[in-house]
């Protein structure tokens, strides 16, 4: 597991590194973290990259850690590491390539421009395993109409690049070949602008929402921790899946 991190000419780059399905431990939260509030103290910086290494952006958070008892840790843990992307100061750009799940799905959620290789899928598949996306539920309403997001919570199907782009998720959808480089010509585009002028036009940007979003996703976490982990199916649910079997749903 790795973050790589480096500054140039005002562009940012954070690349995670969790072969192969670039799953989200607590440990790559934490060092994403980490790397992040670094970030945040460098006036030079005018936009971020946040990437990841290999055919797939992110399968989502480690099953096992949602287990009793790690949630108590690991949901508060994550929905910081969410909340971290979505208060960045400056313009954060997401190239997005292969499987964008779970997790993963919801750290996308938090930045500025998501854009998509054209093979790449996004979804929120916890109700299938009993559970729910705690940043997701937040972040949806703000960002697609409310029947995109219910969709997207209720089924746990999943979207196509270009489905996500006409839901307003992704704002562009470009051939897989032409992610990194294209991403990187946006981040260009930015970066030749005020460093000072991006920070205000970002903050003013979130500024409607803002204290929205990040109440929705405490409240949403608080849930998740007290209300949902004790229900039956929630266990059930996560059981089965690292035990590779259907689950048996006492719908209590």
């Amino acid at each position: 597991m790795t973050i790589e991190v480096t500054v140039a000419d005002g562009i940012g780059r954070v690349r995670m590194s969790n072969p192969p399905l670039n799953i989200l431990t607590r440990d790559v939260m934490a060092a994403l973290r980490c790397e992040l509030e670094s970030l945040q103290g460098d006036r030079s910086l005018r936009v971020l990259l946040l990437s990841s290494e290999g055919k797939h952006f992110s399968a989502g958070a480690d099953v096992g850690e949602h287990m009793p008892p790690h949630y108590q840790e690991m949901i508060p843990e994550f929905l910081d590491t969410v909340a971290a992307i979505d208060a960045f100061p400056v313009p954060v750009i997401a190239p997005v390539q292969g499987r964008c799940l779970g997790g993963g799905f919801e750290l996308i959620q938090a930045v500025d421009l998501v854009i998509a290789g054209e093979g790449a899928k996004f979804g929120q598949p916890e109700i299938m395993l009993g559970v729910i996306p705690p940043a997701a539920v937040a972040l949806l309403p703000s960002i697609c109409s409310r029947g995109v997001a219910s969709e997207i919570v209720f089924t746990g199907d999943p979207l196509s690049a270009a489905q996500a782009a006409a839901a307003g998720i992704v704002w562009q959808v470009v051939p897989d070949e032409r992610l990194n480089d294209y991403a990187l010509e946006v981040a260009n585009r930015i970066a030749r602008h005020s460093g000072a002028a991006l920070r205000i036009a970002k903050r003013t940007l979130r500024a409607a929402t803002a204290v929205t979003r990040t109440a929705a996703m405490s409240a949403a976490g608080k849930v998740y921790v007290e209300d949902l982990m004790a229900t039956e199916d929630a266990v059930e649910g996560l059981s089965s899946f690292l035990e590779k079997r259907q689950p048996e749903w006492q719908h209590r």
